[in-house]
């Protein structure tokens, strides 16, 4: 006789779960509280539908943190895996120039979901939209819609807490907690930063773009690019710096972090070029012969004393490493992604909630973080495949 599995929450973790399930041995239903499911799957397709990162997977395992409590389910299903099972439910992708990867050109993120779903039917997998979880009744079963649902496996795959218009908005935190499930309070991630800038400055670059730079935190180095906007600073050369930046704001009221307008030279080479330069002022040197953008110059000349930047040596080393003060995160809502949820040491080896036996939890509701680029959802594929593969074994 087949076992029931409800699985509560509407996204890629719980649609990978559902996909992998023996279809033999269980009967599934996912447990949806808005009328669709996959809103905040749709909404980060809408920026760029990185659908993993295509790095050797000892490479991969090390973009979370902390590093090892995924390596088990990314081991087992990785990003090739992914890829191939795309392909095989009718989405073909393609490695982009960055490593990360896209459904195939022409592919809509609506037409990645619906070949998902289609398989789900195909599968007979059941969807229940506004189907709301609240709690637990006294026999520990969930209850949906004031109703309580018996499973003989439960699987919650409730996401954090951004983009609260998709549905993603943590409330669920309280009812855990209050259930004695030890669970961290959600923090921002792959998020902007507040920094007080000169207010002529940001007249003049507010939405410029800074290409081509580095910024390290603590040691840890990222690549990419960054926009200065009206309140500090976002983009794909700040967001992986999320967990060091955070641990700065844990112990000062700031984060110090450093840019590198030129990582493709070394301090000697840029000191080198500016002094040997044949261009007559440092804002032509700067622009003519090491190519600086309006708005690094401008950063420069804004916030390094006039000696400093007229002086060769402390105008290099500070092109190498440019001192910004980040004074906080931009809310909860803003963020990308989130960090907090259920604390991994609530849980098993399989994602299996210890105080409660047969429930497990999957997905970015757990306290692991990621930086964008297809990582996320890398995971959360990784988890609800990880997590089939036990059930199918144990029955």
């Amino acid at each position: 006789m087949k076992k029931n599995v409800a699985i509560i929450g509407g996204g890629p973790a719980a649609f990978l779960l559902a996909a992998f399930l023996d279809a033999d041995k269980f009967s599934v239903t996912i447990y949806e509280k808005n009328k669709t499911s996959g809103r905040k799957f749709l909404v980060a397709g809408k920026g760029g539908f990185n659908l993993t990162h295509s790095e050797a997977v000892k490479e991969l395992i090390h973009k979370y943190t902390p590093d090892d409590f995924l390596t088990n389910a990314l081991c087992h299903f990785n990003n090739t895996d992914f890829r191939i099972w795309l392909d095989q439910i009718g989405i073909p992708t393609y490695r982009g120039s960055s490593k990360r990867v896209y459904p195939k050109k022409g592919i809509k993120p609506i037409e990645v979901l619906h070949a998902i779903l289609q398989h789900l039917k195909e599968k007979n997998v059941i969807l229940k939209y506004e189907h709301t979880f609240s709690d637990w009744d006294s026999c520990g079963n969930v209850i949906i819609n004031n109703q309580s649902i018996s499973a003989n496996y439960t699987v919650f795959s409730l996401g954090g807490s951004s983009w609260k218009v998709t549905g993603s908005d943590g409330s669920w935190l309280d009812t855990f907690s209050k259930k004695g499930i030890k669970t961290n309070a959600f923090q921002a991630s792959n998020c902007g930063y507040h920094i007080n800038w000169n207010t002529n400055f940001i007249k003049k670059n507010e939405g410029a773009p800074l290409k081509n730079i580095t910024i390290t935190c603590n040691t840890v180095i990222q690549k990419g690019e960054a926009v200065i906007t009206s309140y500090g600073i976002e983009g794909n050369a700040i967001y992986g710096l999320s967990p060091q930046i955070r641990k700065q704001f844990q112990v000062n009221s700031f984060a110090s972090v450093y840019i590198d307008f030129k990582p493709s030279l070394t301090l000697e080479n840029v000191l080198s070029k500016i002094q040997l330069s044949r261009f007559g002022t440092t804002s032509d040197i700067l622009k003519k012969e090491l190519k600086l953008s309006t708005p690094a110059i401008d950063l420069l000349k804004t916030y390094l004393s006039k000696e400093t930047y007229l002086n060769t040596k402390s105008l290099a080393k500070n092109i190498k490493k440019f001192s910004l003060d980040l004074i906080r995160t931009t809310s909860l809502d803003e963020s990308i992604s989130t960090v907090g949820g259920i604390d991994l040491k609530a849980l098993s080896d399989h994602f299996e909630l210890k105080k409660i036996p047969h429930q497990f939890c999957i997905g970015e509701m757990l306290d692991w973080d990621a930086p964008t680029g297809g990582y996320l959802l890398q995971a959360c594929a990784s988890t609800g495949v990880y997590l089939a593969a036990y059930l199918n074994k144990i029955h």
